[in-house]
């Protein structure tokens, strides 16, 4: 059993339940009780995090969208889109405990060969690094923060 832990993001108050051994947090997104892991303890802060602190509306993040890299199928963590429909943040969510290390970077890397999406996440919820990407120049630059949904978040 997963026993939250403070991250370095916002406290809220999470709906969490316990039935028996089992804990499970409520998804406000997908209105559904899910199976609280250290993985998803995070992507709920994050979901909060990008909802009350830069401002993105609900309607606009998707949670664990499928896609396929080299046949393979694969599960990203979360997808913001903006207002005209185009994906503008992929992020990729690791439990508290794991260490950020290249192959974090890698795997977001090769999703993003699918999505070709302007601004990454990495996070395990008490480290997060945020990229942005110019697909024009092929090149990228590390930010010290995501900027707010709606400012050049959405360029």
């Amino acid at each position: 059993m997963f026993i939250p832990i403070p991250l370095n993001l916002p406290a809220y108050a999470a709906k969490i339940q316990q039935d028996g051994e089992k804990s499970y947090i409520f998804d406000e997104l997908r209105k559904k009780q899910l199976v609280l892991t250290p993985e998803e303890w995070v992507r709920q802060h994050w979901v909060q995090h990008l909802i009350r602190a830069k401002r993105c509306p609900k309607s606009l993040i998707k949670l664990e969208g499928g896609l396929k890299v080299n046949t393979m199928p694969r599960r990203s963590d979360l997808v913001v889109y903006d207002t005209g429909g185009n994906k503008i943040l992929l992020a990729e969510f690791k439990a508290p405990s794991v260490k950020i290390t290249q192959a974090a970077f890698e795997q977001i890397a090769r999703y993003n060969t699918v999505h070709r999406i302007p601004f990454l996440l990495v996070s395990n919820g008490l480290q997060h690094y945020y990229c942005r990407i110019d697909f024009e120049q092929r090149s990228f630059e590390f930010l010290a923060d995501l900027p707010d949904f709606g400012t050049p978040f959405t360029t």
